[in-house]
C-alpha cells in the first residue's frame, strides 16, 4: 500500500528525499516549490532544483508567491493527500493547509532540536563549533520547528567539515529517514515524542553582514566562521592587489600555528594570525574565478610574511 502525497520543498538539499519518496512508490499528488527567480548575468528565470527534478519526472508543479489565499488553499485540500512532506520549502503553512492531509505534514529538519531551529541548522551548527548535529523528521505544528519529534539520526561534525559536505551528507541521510517515517505512517506505528523544553536555539537566516572574516576572533571561531559558510556564502577578507582592493573568500581552512596581529601573514604559505593562534588558508576563491587551493592562489597573487589581510 502506499500513500498519496504532497512535496513540499525548494532547493538541492529536498531533491535526494523526492526521489527517494519516488523509489518507495509513494503517489505523488503534486510539488510545491518557490517560484522561478530571476539569476545570472542575463536574469533569465532559474527553476529551483526541486521543480526541475519534478518537471522531469511529470508531476504537477505549483509555485505559489503565498499560501494565505483561501483558493490557494482550497485547492490544495483539493488534492486529497493522505500525508504532505515538507523539506527547506521556504514558506510557512498555514493552520489550514497543516490539517488538510488525513495523516498530517511531517517536516524533514536538519539539526538534533530544539537546537537550531529556523533557516540555517547547518551553518550555524558549524558556526558555533558544534561537534554533533543530526537529522529528523517532526510531526509539524503552527510553531517554528516545534512539533513533536517521529524519528532522528545523529551525526557527528568533523573538525574541518564544511557546510556544504555535511549539507551533502545530512540530504541523502535525510532521504531514507523520511522513507521510513512514511512505512511507519502507513503501518500505524509512527510515534512522535515532544521536543525538551531547554536547550532551544534559533538558526537565523545567514546575513551577508555576517560573512566578512574577523581577525581579531579566536583561530578557532575564525576557523569555523570560514567552514559554516563554505561554500555559500562564503566567508571573506579584502586584499590589496594590482593596485586595488579585492575580495578574496575562503573556503576551507585548518588550524595553524603562530602569534601575530590579528591577520598578519606568518610565513609566505598563508598562515594567518587570529586574536589568539592563527590558521592556515587552503582553498580560496577570487572574484570572478574558480575556486583554487593556495598554491595556485599564490602562484597568481603572493601574500609574503607581514602582510595584512582586512
Amino acid at each position: 500500500m502506499s500513500l498519496r502525497i504532497i512535496f513540499m520543498g525548494t532547493p538541492d538539499f529536498a531533491v535526494p528525499c523526492l526521489s527517494e519518496l519516488l523509489g518507495a512508490g509513494h503517489e505523488v499528488a503534486g510539488v510545491y516549490t518557490r517560484p522561478p527567480r530571476a539569476a545570472g548575468r542575463g536574469q533569465k528565470q532559474r527553476l529551483s532544483p526541486v521543480h526541475v527534478f519534478a518537471q522531469h519526472s511529470g508531476w504537477p508543479v505549483f509555485t505559489p508567491a503565498t499560501l494565505k489565499n483561501a483558493q490557494q488553499q482550497q485547492d490544495f485540500a483539493g488534492l486529497g493527500a493522505d500525508a504532505v512532506i515538507v523539506v527547506a520549502y521556504g514558506l510557512i503553512l498555514p493552520k489550514a493547509m497543516l490539517d488538510a492531509p488525513k495523516h498530517g505534514c511531517l517536516n524533514l529538519h536538519a539539526s538534533l532540536l530544539p537546537r537550531w531551529r529556523g533557516a540555517a541548522p547547518i551553518q550555524r551548527a558549524i558556526m558555533a563549533g558544534d561537534s554533533e548535529t543530526g537529522i529528523m523528521v517532526m510531526r509539524m505544528d503552527e510553531g517554528l520547528d516545534t512539533g513533536p519529534i517521529c524519528l532522528a539520526e545523529r551525526v557527528a561534525i568533523g573538525a574541518d567539515e564544511t557546510a556544504g559536505e555535511l549539507h551533502d551528507a545530512l540530504a541523502r541521510l535525510g532521504a531514507d529517514l523520511m522513507v521510513r517515517a512514511l512505512a511507519a505512517l502507513e503501518r500505524g506505528s509512527l510515534d512522535c515524542t515532544g521536543q525538551a523544553e531547554h536547550g532551544v536555539r534559533i538558526a537565523a537566516k545567514v546575513e551577508k553582514s555576517e560573512t566578512r572574516i574577523d581577525w581579531t576572533r579566536p583561530a578557532v571561531e575564525v576557523h569555523n566562521h570560514i567552514r559554516g559558510l563554505s561554500p555559500f556564502p562564503g566567508a571573506w577578507f579584502e586584499l590589496a592587489a594590482n593596485g586595488k582592493i579585492e575580495r578574496v573568500k575562503v573556503l576551507r581552512s585548518s588550524m595553524g600555528k603562530g602569534d601575530g596581529a590579528p591577520g598578519e601573514a606568518q610565513d609566505d604559505r598563508l598562515t594567518i594570525s587570529c586574536g589568539a593562534g592563527a590558521i592556515c588558508l587552503t582553498r580560496l576563491q577570487r572574484a570572478g574565478k574558480k575556486p583554487m587551493s593556495a598554491e595556485e592562489f599564490l602562484r597568481g597573487q603572493a601574500i609574503t610574511r607581514g602582510t595584512l589581510l582586512a
